[in-house]
């Protein structure tokens, strides 16, 4: 029986994640920073707690992720801890870069030192890429551009799990993520903060929904499928990285429309955009090639953007 690690079990893809290594007959362990504080709502959720190991970890402690390092064994570690939002990051970046950059340095490091054959499997993100657009999407090849305190946290920590597999042999891959939903979200991520308006003013509600700026555009997947991904790139016979995304990419107004459809409503006449919520920097338009992630792991993304609006609002129902 394989034994698996997941750093940041609470949130929406430690929790999806979870669920998919329990049935594929992992022994699943999981950490927070502080266990037991911690609601673990999202895996009474999907009803999965009683079958995870829960410890208390803080990654920007070395002595913290060497102890359950050690204390664990695990055959595989998905890192999927850190701060996780590009907004807060412009108010946060401190917090940012150490709990993503030194979080993954630590993890990879203490690996390192135990000398173990562990598989670590390192979260990255689309938004290291800065601006893609269709005619050159990004794919595994594409420079960086970070264009925010997160970003240049995620670029950071990609780098140093490719130092450190070519320089110390590890099989550490990372997984270069675009967007991806559930309502596992927080209501502070704009999918979930749009579906939960809806639905309050489907109820009668008189809210008018603010938003920032709703003309970028974005790949969005569903987040269930996406932790399947992070899986087959640990079970590759040598470690890779890879773009995963459904390759098709669309508006937040487009996104914002079909989710005012789905509860019957015309969304222009509960939407406001403000300039105030404009971030310092923001990435108009991202786009991706996953071509790769098909041909070498076999996966491919399900459900685009109009199949991702209806599971979450029938979720959400």
């Amino acid at each position: 029986m394989k034994k698996a690690l997941i750093c940041g079990v609470s949130g929406q893809d430690g929790a999806y994640l979870a669920k998919l290594l329990v049935e594929k007959g992992y022994r699943v362990c999981g950490t927070s920073r502080d266990a037991q504080n911690a609601t673990f709502s999202n895996l009474k959720k999907l009803d999965i707690l009683n079958s995870i190991k829960t410890y208390s970890m803080a990654l920007n402690d070395f002595r913290s992720v060497l102890h359950v390092l050690n204390d664990v064994e695990p055959d595989e570690v998905y890192n999927l801890s850190g701060q996780s939002s590009v907004g807060l990051s412009f108010e946060q970046p401190v917090e940012s870069m150490e709990s993503i950059s030194l979080g993954t340095l630590n993890m990879l490091e203490a690996i390192r030192f135990l000398s173990k054959k562990i598989r670590f499997y390192n979260a990255g993100s689309s938004e290291c890429f800065g601006e893609t657009t269709v005619d050159k999407p990004a794919d595994e090849a594409t420079p960086f551009h970070p264009q925010s305190p997160y970003a240049v946290a995620k670029s950071a920590a990609h780098w140093q799990v490719a130092t450190y597999r070519e320089a110390y042999g590890l099989f550490a891959c990372t997984g270069i993520l675009f967007n991806h939903e559930s309502c596992l979200r927080p209501e502070r991520f704009v999918t979930r903060k749009i579906i939960e308006s809806a639905r309050r003013i489907s109820m009668g509600s008189k809210e008018t929904l603010v938003l920032g700026n709703i003309k970028v555009v974005r790949d969005w997947g569903w987040a269930p499928e996406y932790v399947d991904a992070m899986w087959r790139i640990l079970q590759m016979d040598s470690p890779a990285d890879f773009v995963i995304a459904t390759g098709h990419s669309t508006s937040l107004e487009h996104f914002v429309e079909l989710v005012f459809a789905a509860f019957n409503l015309d969304w222009e006449k509960h939407v406001e955009t403000r300039p105030e919520l404009l971030r310092p920097l923001d990435l108009v338009q991202s786009h991706a090639n996953p071509a790769c992630a098909m041909k070498k792991l076999g996966w491919q993304a399900k459900n685009k953007v109009e199949e991702v609006v209806r599971l979450m609002v029938n979720e959400t129902l």
